[in-house]
């Protein structure tokens, strides 16, 4: 029989299982505020619970926590990247960056990917299987404890394809924003897709807050086709309508992720073809200098490059920034530590 994972339960979904045990309800809200305000590892550590309690809880509904095996840590920019065990002996990555603005954390939705993107790493090996709401939180929750600091903007852009691992990433935004819990606001989360369409004007339809950000990285169908083979079941014009939809329904401006690959999507071309497909959109461009990995030949285009590409956008009215390289030297690129440590 599947165990319930008590970390993915919400407040009501609680109630239920600490009631079914014989315990007052109130017991739920005290459970619930040492898992996710205090982000506990252990039961033992409620000590406003019965020891009778904890025992149950402990042999019945076993804690997700994730196990820190390594940190790397930028000379640069104090980055920090983390690569954390799950409990059946698969291992994450997530990465702390530090802005003026707090703490963000980029998590992992799924062990691996099956998206194929061309420039990344995480996608090597293909999809191993989906994370839990509770697996999804623990990387923020670990990360805060480790450095003793309150996490206050989240991207969902880690390994993984998010929309692909659609209801446990919507209880996991549910848990994450609630007043009971972390309390981050749904406007500091953000989360990413290569364009899943139906996935897309599905979260539209939950009318939530949060930032939805498309890795579009071409300007063309034919050469999305060539980066990325989602666009083969999503042609591009269809997914920048679900972009569409997605502000018409939210209110909320979508971001569009670019990287620029020297020679292959980085041209004026490429520049006026975007310019075209994004007109009237209430939109930002993020444009990434591509993250070199071994088993690609994708070259960055040069500062100067960038920066024309940007100007041109910039000219026609659209909202660009340059992404700034974090954790360069330290396997930045969303995939690399994982697939690395599994090497060795």
């Amino acid at each position: 029989m599947e165990q319930t994972d008590i970390k993915s339960l919400n407040l009501k979904e609680l109630t239920k299982v600490i009631e079914n045990l014989g315990e007052k309800s109130f017991r739920a809200k005290q459970i619930y505020e040492w898992l996710h305000k205090k982000q506990v590892s252990s039961y033992e550590e409620m000590t406003n619970i019965s020891k009778k309690l904890k025992e149950d809880l402990t042999i019945n509904y076993p804690l997700t926590v994730l196990k820190q095996v390594t940190v790397q840590v930028s000379k640069i920019d104090g980055t920090r990247k983390y690569l954390f065990a799950l409990s059946d002996g698969n291992v994450i990555e997530s990465v702390l960056m530090r802005y003026k603005h707090g703490n963000s954390v980029c998590i992992s939705s799924q062990v691996g990917c099956r998206m194929g993107c061309r420039f990344c790493a995480s996608t090597l090996d293909g999809k191993v299987r989906d994370l839990l709401p509770s697996e999804m939180l623990e990387q923020i929750y670990r990360i805060g404890a480790d450095i003793g600091e309150r996490v206050s903007n989240v991207v969902v852009m880690g390994t993984g394809e998010p929309m692909d691992n659609y209801e446990n990433l919507l209880k996991f935004l549910e848990l994450l924003t609630d007043e009971n819990g972390l309390n981050i606001s749904q406007r500091n989360v953000t989360v990413s897709t290569c364009g899943i369409v139906p996935k897309m004007r599905k979260l539209a339809e939950e009318k939530l807050q949060i930032t939805l950000a498309l890795s579009l990285h071409a300007s063309s169908q034919e050469k999305r086709l060539a980066l990325m083979p989602v666009a083969n079941k999503y042609e591009i014009h269809e997914v920048i309508d679900a972009c569409r939809y997605y502000f018409e329904k939210t209110g909320r401006r979508v971001t569009f992720e670019y990287s620029l690959v020297a020679g292959v999507n980085d041209t004026d071309e490429d520049a006026a073809e975007l310019l075209s497909l994004v007109r009237g959109m209430n939109c930002h461009i993020n444009l990434i200098p591509v993250n070199p990995i071994k088993e690609r030949d994708f070259v960055q285009p040069s500062h100067d490059h960038v920066l024309n590409f940007k100007n041109k956008l910039e000219k026609n009215g659209i909202n660009v920034t340059i992404r700034r390289e974090m954790g360069r030297d330290i396997d930045g690129a969303c995939g690399q530590l994982r697939k690395r440590y599994i090497e060795r």
